[in-house]
Formats: C-alpha cells, sequence, structure tokens
C-alpha cells in the first residue's frame, strides 16, 4: 500500500464524512421542525422513547448528534433525565441504517434490477437528480431534498473509495498477519472504541470496516468485537458535550456511556462462549458488509431489549456516579440546541411566548394594583419583569447565534420576527413595573384620584388589557387577523390619552383634582400609550413577516389618512366600545349635523 492508496483512502473517509454531514444536515432542516413535537411527546415510558429515539436518529443520520441534543435539552429543562434513557436506546438502533444502505456495496449479480441496487451504480443517478433539483428548483424543501440527495452520493462515492484503497492490502502478507492481532477480542473493542472516538461517527467507523470486509481479509472473530467496540466509541462525542452543564445533562452522557459498556460486555460474554464453549467454525470466514450490517444490528437489538427493563437502574447508576454540580444551574437556552437549528427555532418561540404572556399579565396586574394593592402583588410584578430582563438577555444572544446557522426560510423569519419582538415585551415589562411603582406611591402617600379620572382611567384600562390580549394571541398563533386589529385600537388608545390629559388640565385649572396627583396622572398615561405603542410594533412586525414586500411607513400612513377600509371598520368598533361618554357624545352629534 503506498502513499497514493493512503492518500486515497484518506480522502475517501473526508467525503464519507462531509457527505454524511451534509446530508445529516439538510435532513434535521426539514424534519427540525417537527423535531420539537416529537421529543416533547416523549415520555417516561420507555418502550415510546425507544421508538422516538430510533425515529429521531434515522431522520438526522446521527446518534451522537441525537445524544448531544439531548444533553442540551436536559440542560435547559426542556426533558427529564429518565426521558432520555429510551431515546438513547433508539438512537443505537436507528444508527444501523447507514450501515444497511453501505451494504449494498457488498452485492454481485449478473441481473439488471439486482446491479441497479449497488451504490456505486445509482448514486450518480441520485447525485444528478439531486444537482437538478438545487439548481432548478426555487423552493427551499426542494433544494433541501437536492442536497440530501448530493450528499448521499457523495457519501457512497467515499465508501467507494475507501474501497478501492483497501483492496490491495488482501495480498499483502504484512496486512494478514497484522489482522491475525485481532483474533484477541478485547483487542478488537478497543480499537473500534478508538477508532470511532477519533472520528466521531459510529456510521463512519461502519463504513471503513464494511470497506475492508470487500477485501476478504476480515473474518468474524476480528469483525465482531470491533463492531462492539464502536458503540463505546460514538459516546465520546456526548461526554465532550457534557462539560460544563449541570448534573442531570451530565448524567445523560453517564447513561450512553453505561448503556453501551453494559452492551458490550454481554456482548462479549457472548462472544467468548460462542467461539471458545462451542468452537464454531464460522469465526474463521471472511465476513461480507452485508453481515457486518446485519450484525450490528442484531447486537444493538438484542441489547437494548436485554437492558430495556433496567431503564430505572440506569438513571440509579447516572445518579450516584454524579452527585455534585459544579455548573452554574439550568440554562434557558443551552448552545448544544444550534445543533438542531429547527428545534432551536422552536424552543426560542416557546421562550419568546413565555415573555408574551409574563408581559400581558404583568401589566395587566399593575394596572389592578391602582384598585387594590398589595405588597405582594407589587413583589409578584418585580419577579416578573427579573425573569423578561433575563429572558430577553438569553433570546438575544442565542438569536444571533442562530441566525448564522442553516435555517430554513420559515425559520428565519422567525427569528427576525422574535429579535423585533422581545425588546417590545421586554419594555412593556418596564412600564408594567413603572406603573406598580406608581401604585405604591399613591397607596404610600394615601392619594386617590378623583371620580371622573376612575372612570376615564377604566375605560383606558380595558382598552389597555384588550390590546395586550391580542398582542400576545396574534403573537403565540401567528394569526395575521388578529394582528390588524391591533393598530386601530391603539389609535383609539392614543386619542383616549389626549382627552385624558385635556381633562386632567381642566379639572386641576377648576380646581377638582389634586395637584399632587398631576404627575401620576401624566406618568400613568405615558406608561399606557408607550405600552399600546410596543403592541403596535409587535402587530406590524407580524405583518410584515406574512408580507416580504410589505413596508411599515406606507401602511402606518395609509391607516393614520384613513385610506385603509377594513382599519376604519375596526377604528370605528373600537371607538364606540371605548369612548369618554361626553366627548363621544358631542364627537357623534358634531357628525350628525353634518
Amino acid at each position: 500500500m503506498n502513499i497514493y492508496s493512503i492518500l486515497q483512502l484518506c480522502g475517501g473517509l473526508a467525503f464519507f464524512l462531509f457527505g454524511m454531514h451534509v446530508m445529516s444536515g439538510s435532513l434535521e432542516k426539514l424534519a427540525g421542525g417537527n423535531l420539537q413535537k416529537i421529543l416533547k411527546e416523549v415520555t417516561s415510558n420507555p418502550i415510546k422513547s425507544l421508538f422516538f429515539g430510533a425515529i429521531v436518529t434515522i431522520a438526522i443520520q446521527s446518534s451522537s448528534a441525537l445524544t448531544v441534543m439531548l444533553v442540551g435539552l436536559v440542560n435547559s429543562g426542556i426533558m427529564e433525565l429518565a426521558q432520555t434513557v429510551g431515546v438513547i436506546m433508539g438512537s443505537n438502533i436507528g444508527t444501523t441504517l447507514t450501515a444497511w444502505i453501505l451494504s449494498l456495496s457488498g452485492i454481485e449479480s449478473d441481473n439488471l434490477f439486482i446491479s441497479m441496487l449497488k451504490p456505486e451504480n445509482f448514486s450518480p443517478v441520485i447525485a444528478l437528480i439531486g444537482v437538478i433539483m438545487i439548481m432548478g428548483s426555487k423552493k427551499e424543501k426542494r433544494k433541501d431534498v437536492g442536497i440530501i440527495m448530493a450528499g448521499f452520493a457523495v457519501l457512497m462515492y467515499g465508501m467507494q473509495l475507501m474501497s478501492g484503497a483497501v483492496s490491495p492490502l488482501a495480498d499483502m502478507p504484512e496486512f494478514t498477519g497484522l489482522l491475525t492481532t485481532f483474533n484477541n477480542p478485547f483487542l478488537g473493542v478497543l480499537v473500534g472504541a478508538v477508532f470511532t472516538g477519533v472520528i466521531q461517527s459510529s456510521a463512519a467507523s461502519v463504513g471503513v470496516l464494511q470497506a475492508l470486509a470487500m477485501t476478504g481479509a476480515i473474518s468474524y472473530s476480528m469483525a465482531i468485537p470491533i463492531i462492539m467496540g464502536q458503540n463505546i466509541g460514538t459516546c465520546v462525542t456526548a461526554l465532550l458535550s457534557s462539560i460544563g452543564v449541570n448534573k442531570n445533562a451530565k448524567r445523560v452522557s453517564i447513561i450512553h456511556i453505561s448503556f453501551n459498556l453494559f452492551g458490550t460486555a454481554i456482548g462479549l460474554v457472548v462472544y467468548c462462549i460462542a467461539r471458545y464453549a462451542v468452537d464454531l467454525s464460522l469465526f474463521n470466514d471472511s465476513i461480507t458488509p452485508v453481515m457486518i450490517a446485519v450484525f450490528h444490528s442484531i447486537f444493538n437489538i438484542a441489547t437494548t431489549i436485554i437492558l430495556l427493563p433496567f431503564s430505572n437502574t440506569l438513571v440509579k447508576i447516572a445518579k450516584k456516579l454524579v452527585t455534585t454540580d459544579n455548573a452554574d444551574g439550568q440554562v434557558v437556552l443551552d448552545e448544544r440546541l444550534l445543533l438542531s437549528p429547527g428545534l432551536a427555532v422552536k424552543e426560542c418561540l416557546e421562550k419568546t411566548n413565555e415573555m408574551a404572556e409574563l408581559a400581558r399579565d404583568s401589566f395587566k396586574n399593575a394596572l389592578d394594583l391602582f384598585d387594590n394593592y398589595s405588597d405582594s402583588k407589587f413583589d409578584d410584578i418585580e419577579v416578573m419583569e427579573e425573569r423578561l430582563d433575563y429572558l430577553e438577555d438569553q433570546l438575544d444572544t442565542f438569536l444571533i447565534h442562530l441566525s448564522g446557522k442553516d435555517v430554513s426560510e420559515d425559520g428565519n423569519n422567525e427569528i427576525s420576527k422574535m429579535l423585533h419582538a422581545i425588546n417590545d415585551f421586554e419594555r412593556i415589562g418596564d412600564h408594567a413595573i413603572n406603573m406598580a411603582k406608581l401604585a405604591k406611591q399613591i397607596d404610600d402617600n394615601k392619594l386617590e384620584f378623583s371620580k371622573n379620572a376612575r372612570k376615564e382611567l377604566t375605560v383606558l384600562n380595558n382598552a389597555l388589557r384588550e390590546i395586550l390580549t391580542l398582542t400576545v394571541e396574534a403573537f403565540g398563533k401567528n394569526d395575521l387577523t388578529e394582528a390588524v386589529k391591533v393598530e386601530p385600537l391603539e389609535q383609539v388608545i392614543d386619542d383616549l390619552t389626549k382627552e385624558i390629559r385635556n381633562h386632567h388640565i381642566e379639572r386641576l385649572q377648576k380646581g377638582k383634582c389634586d395637584s399632587r396627583l398631576g404627575v401620576f396622572l401624566t406618568d400613568y398615561i405615558t406608561n399606557c400609550e408607550r405600552a399600546s405603542d410596543h403592541c403596535s410594533n409587535i402587530a406590524v412586525c407580524l405583518i410584515q413577516t406574512h408580507n416580504s414586500s410589505f413596508e411599515t411607513h406606507d401602511y402606518l400612513n395609509e391607516l393614520k389618512a384613513g385610506q385603509e377600509p377594513a382599519f376604519v371598520g375596526q377604528f370605528t368598533m373600537y371607538q364606540d366600545k371605548y369612548h369618554l361618554d361626553e366627548d363621544y357624545k358631542k364627537a357623534k352629534s358634531k357628525k350628525s349635523s353634518k
């Protein structure tokens, strides 16, 4: 084997890993939005978790990536530790699919249909179709399918290069002599674990073994322990990802490696009994790529069946091994979620929806303080405000990182929407705490608004409650029909605040209102007005997301000029609903006289 063969082997492995990376990335991009739904459905029922683990691994073509994702989900508090056990077991089964696809390379037949099943025969066709879809399609999802197909073709080309590079080894006495040392099962396990740990891909490691098997120099006795070791080596990625996370997240990687260690130990015992006690002659025969896939599947399925009843035991072992917690505690959004951008977008949406609800509730609670003040309610609003500040800081940083990832067009729209909205929700929370402080000052000074002022503020409060509810529902449901109702109501609130200000000045001039309340009322109205402005910003952003050609300034100018019939209708409806009786009657009478 000369230097060119070594370069060809390394190049083939590089093509293989790159093809798998491209393929799994696009698969996740297509399935990412649904991954969260799948993982949310996972319960402590190991059977259900097992099924989901296999499905998700097939979708993203990487058991290591799934385990890293689980570490991130547990670290963020999205999943419980017990829920991950079945998923980890299922991922070991799901990862065997790649070996079955690669095993098609070993098919030998003169039949045209059967020979077309060989990857080297059908992968060029798949590559051609993939490139046509990438270059000719305008739809992003079709392009992703094309990238998956092209990635698969690159992967199979890498397999061909590796097979071609190692084929001369069968005639080299030095190579066959080296392989005899792998008859020691413990050495075979070690080689499989180390090689898989270095390249951090059990699928690629199995692919290299299948390429070597095509030389005819690999026997069952050599291959079986290596396959067992590959399951241990695949845990390296998860172990590395568990650095700097909380104790439950660390326990995920411990469960992963414990499961594979116990499975390998059981497999070695069975192997040694079969080989040395029964002395099966099969172990000396050359193994084929198909039989590598068969044993890989049998081994992973068998160990899962054996260890599934001991799921709780694996959790207990992990808890005993990891007792201290050196991390800073649970985080809102773990950076490991960035490995799955589709899932990360969904989790960001959940946290942004949490912000929306907190902003709405904190402002509504602040309004209630003016009717019935209590220190406990004031403290609750402060807690909500702190949570809003924390979420805004975490989401802002995470979303900026996420925007640099390969996200679908819909995902990018969601990211843009959230980046705009989180600041507005946080500012609504700021205005809520301002209102709460006003209520506290009024209560501390034993002051009270006049009867007329309270009556007018009740109308304003009701309008504020509705616009907050509309905004949160529109954002949470991504509902355009609700979003378009916000701007007309915001305009009504603006008009209300102007009228209340004017009435307050009139009452002050006539001595009907306590002058000490003047500043308080002005601040009250200002905070309400600004909160409704932020609701308007969020609604306009939603409309803009739905319509790429939407121009914010033109839209608002048309509305204010009364050129939009739908706006005029909604505005009139809200004007009828929220008005100050005296001024409204005067305005109505002027219109009727005209």
